[in-house]
């Protein structure tokens, strides 16, 4: 006897089209991964315009540290976009703008408002250099990018001081007399927060970001074997102590880098002068032709 199973075709066919594949619509775009180095890149900006906010508020400990927190993620955001081969024009254009004013419009109004406003409008006048020496250092910057081809040391190295570590010269004054306000040293606050001392200290850091310095961008720089161990304890004491004092160690992270210049400007001598020599044909091939064959022959060359 044969059961029958009422509405049995309808069932198997509400089964079927459950178990079809659904087609979902393919959305146009980028992925996740070229985004996530732009969203970096905007949280820099972010940080960058709250330092302004702070620093009107005169809260300029608070500035300074979203002006580092900036440097921080500008060091890891063109990093991160060779990591995931995220590099884009639009990436770099918007990483350059909000470079300049992160590291060249901030730091100098926070300056201004700390410091060099005591000269009235004789203050603004480092902060305008500054600024300009900033914008013509990225936009010198953006055009070697579509340069030709340079020699494979010259990659080890930047032209002039580039736009993180200008803005923590620049902000040297600050840090100083923060840490010297925190130890209740008035005599060395009063030194910092002399407005001629922060002029001097912008105009100076506004040569080195046009100037022509050979500066190591540690992206290919090797280490000896030798100095990896010191290197690794002395960056361990580093972050201990820019967690437990923060403006002395970033104080002293400026002269460090100051400290640091003339060894790479030697570095860069040095692998020019080896590149040149390698360039050089050997002494016998500057020889002249008859010179060689009077050599051959045995014969005295006249």
């Amino acid at each position: 006897m044969d059961l029958q199973i009422p509405n049995g075709g309808a069932t198997a066919q509400k089964l079927r089209s459950r178990l079809k594949r659904r087609h979902r619509p393919r959305i146009r775009g980028p992925s996740f991964n070229r985004i996530i180095p732009n969203l970096m890149t905007l949280i820099g900006l972010c940080a960058g315009l709250t330092s302004i906010r702070f620093a009107l508020d005169a809260a300029y400990g608070r500035a300074a540290a979203m002006i580092v927190l900036a440097g921080f993620i500008d060091g890891i955001d063109g990093r991160l976009a060779r990591l995931l081969k995220a590099v884009t024009r639009f990436g770099a254009e918007f990483d350059s703008l909000t470079d300049f004013l992160c590291f060249g419009v901030a730091p100098s109004l926070l300056l201004y408002l700390w410091s060099l406003r005591g000269m009235h409008g004789y203050g603004f006048v480092p902060c305008l250099i500054f600024s300009v020496c900033m914008a013509l250092r990225l936009a010198r910057f953006n055009a070697s990018l579509e340069s030709g081809p340079a020699p494979a040391y010259t990659y080890n190295f930047f032209t002039g001081v580039p736009a993180p570590a200008g803005a923590g010269l620049a902000l040297f004054p600050l840090f100083l007399g923060l840490e010297a306000q925190s130890l209740g040293w008035n005599w060395l606050f009063a030194i910092a927060h002399f407005p001629l001392f922060s002029a001097f200290v912008l105009i100076g850091t506004a040569a080195l970001l046009v100037s022509t310095l050979p500066v190591w961008n540690f992206k290919n720089f090797k280490i000896p074997a030798h100095y990896v161990l010191p290197l690794l304890l002395g960056t361990g004491t580093f972050a201990a102590v820019l967690v437990a004092d923060p403006w002395l160690a970033l104080a002293a992270a400026g002269i460090i880098y100051l400290v640091m210049l003339p060894f790479s400007v030697r570095s860069y001598r040095r692998l020019q002068a080896e590149a040149e020599a390698l360039r050089e044909p050997p002494e016998a091939e500057q020889q002249p032709e008859s010179t060689l064959n009077a050599s051959a022959s045995g014969a005295r060359p006249q």
